[in-house]
């Protein structure tokens, strides 16, 4: 039941494990060449980078420890200034209102006025026009009445004439 494998086998299961195995190092050895040559690049990119950021940043942490005193007295005065405008708001609106109200006062006190002085113009004109009226009205009626008189005195005259005239009348 056992049967042997034959030799040649073995040894073509040798040599492509060690064909494997040699191109396992071989893939390993190009990884190590890439790696080292990426690690390079990164060297070189950080050395830049510190170059060129370090003195960046040391002038940023010195600009900030300069500002940054003056951005406190900065937003005290902020502070200061906006409680000073609540309390000055607050006053002027006081004020505001004391003037509207006085406003109010005098508009209402200026209708009343305007309202007596237009009710005593209506008055008066009232009382000139009973006081003209009448009277023209008196003298209106005196001189309808002489008219009628005058028209009743011409027709009359009118009739001798046409009496007179006879059928001679046009």
């Amino acid at each position: 039941m056992h049967q042997e494998i034959p030799q040649w086998v073995y040894i073509v299961f040798t040599a492509v494990t060690a064909a494997g195995v040699l191109m396992q190092a071989l893939v390993l050895l190009g990884m190590l060449f890439a790696l080292k040559s990426a690690l390079r690049r990164v060297d070189e990119v950080t050395k830049k980078a510190e170059e060129h950021l370090l003195p960046t940043l040391e002038a940023t942490r010195r600009l900030l420890e300069e500002v940054s005193p003056k951005l406190k007295v900065a937003a005290q005065n902020v502070l200061e200034v906006s409680q000073t405008l609540r309390v000055e708001s607050k006053r002027t609106a006081g004020a505001v209102d004391d003037l509207l109200k006085k406003a109010t006062a005098q508009t209402e006190r200026l209708d009343e006025m305007v309202t007596g002085t237009l009710n005593t113009i209506a008055h008066a004109t009232a009382t000139v026009h009973r006081a003209v009226v009448g009277p023209v009205r008196q003298v209106g009626a005196v001189l309808n009445g002489l008219r009628a008189g005058f028209d009743v005195l011409r027709n009359k005259e009118r009739e001798e004439h046409a009496a007179a005239d006879g059928d001679h009348f046009v």
